[in-house]
């Protein structure tokens, strides 16, 4: 059964096919086997709480059911949250007539793009290394296709960046050992019983130097952590939700594509939403003759992946009771 072993669970899909439930059901079934949950959202719409039928759950673990809590990751919380941690840090090491130009470039960046999928990607793999550390099982909503590609490409990306600037340092320093060696120090500390204010100033550049590439190496093991993690198949699955409707197929056909170019553990595929054998009517007849045909188009393009089939409810999946009614279905289903 896939949620057997696997510690990360990623639901991924076209918006509206039902991530959101088939996450909160799995998460539920997860939990009502004994295993300690983390249901995480990163969809802006904060659609998770909607499903437990109950307030905003927020950017704090907040308990949804026995063995079960929610995280809500806010993109723009994220952002300002990222953007505060940097200005303080770069406050740190400059003047304070510098401050204003600094809160100006923050400014700035805060508009920029991928300002915000910078914050959340960091928070991501935040979340889930210390999600792993104190629960059984990690389930991402509407992880998208693209931030989980981005989280493998990063730590060779951060890993020039890092490389890059440890050799601008490098080479500063040496630049700055000639200076040093080159200029007379003869009488300079009878003249300048205070010291070399040029002394100071190197001081607080190495320190300043020091820190950020400390930073950025904190940043490029953690990622490289995650990419070990997502690329793990003892330890992650990917899940993709679809309903039988042609858009919702070829947005899957494409994501599928580009995940397994990169070598990342698809489980399978949630067909959600097919029609019932009772449900009668000439409507649902004719529906029924298209269905057939996407199913088996699925069936075909996806023969290499497990396929488990939903059915349609009669009524919104929505509030605990539901939620573990839907459970059940999975648990049938063969998770």
């Amino acid at each position: 059964m896939l949620l057997t072993g696997q510690r990360l669970l990623l639901i991924g899909g076209k918006g509206g096919v039902g991530k959101t439930t088939v996450s909160a059901a799995l998460a539920v079934l997860a939990s009502q086997r004994g295993q300690k949950v983390l249901l995480v959202s990163t969809d802006p719409a904060h659609s998770l709480a909607d499903a437990f039928g109950r307030a905003p759950i927020g950017d704090s673990m907040t308990r949804l059911a026995p063995n079960l809590d929610g995280l809500e990751l806010d993109p723009d919380r994220e952002v300002e949250q990222h953007l505060a941690k940097v200005s303080a840090q770069l406050k740190r090491f400059t003047r304070p007539e510098m401050f204003v130009e600094i809160e100006r470039q923050m400014r700035l960046t805060r508009q920029s793009p991928g300002a915000q999928e910078a914050a959340m990607l960091e928070r991501i793999a935040n979340t889930i290394e210390l999600g792993l550390s104190d629960y059984d099982l990690l389930i991402f909503d509407t992880a998208p296709t693209g931030h989980t590609l981005r989280l493998l490409s990063l730590p060779e990306a951060m890993a020039a960046w890092t490389q890059g600037l440890l050799q601008a340092n490098q080479r500063s320093k040496k630049l700055g050992d000639v200076l040093e060696h080159l200029t007379p120090k003869a009488g300079r500390d009878l003249d300048n019983p205070m010291g070399d204010p040029n002394q100071h100033a190197t001081a607080g550049m190495d320190e300043r130097n020091k820190a950020i590439t400390e930073t950025l190496l904190a940043r490029q093991r953690l990622l490289q952590r995650t990419r070990e993690i997502l690329l793990d198949h003892q330890q992650t699955a990917l899940l993709f939700v679809l309903t039988p409707e042609k858009l919702p197929i070829l947005e899957t056909m494409r994501a599928v594509s580009s995940l397994q170019q990169e070598q990342l553990p698809l489980a399978g595929l949630v067909v959600n939403r097919v029609l019932p054998e009772d449900a009668d009517g000439h409507f649902l007849a004719q529906r029924r003759q298209t269905e057939q045909q996407h199913l088996a188009q699925i069936n075909t393009e996806f023969a290499k992946l497990p396929c488990y089939q939903l059915p349609l409810q009669a009524t919104d999946i929505q509030e605990l009771e539901a939620l573990q009614q839907m459970a059940a279905l999975l648990s049938e289903a063969g998770f």
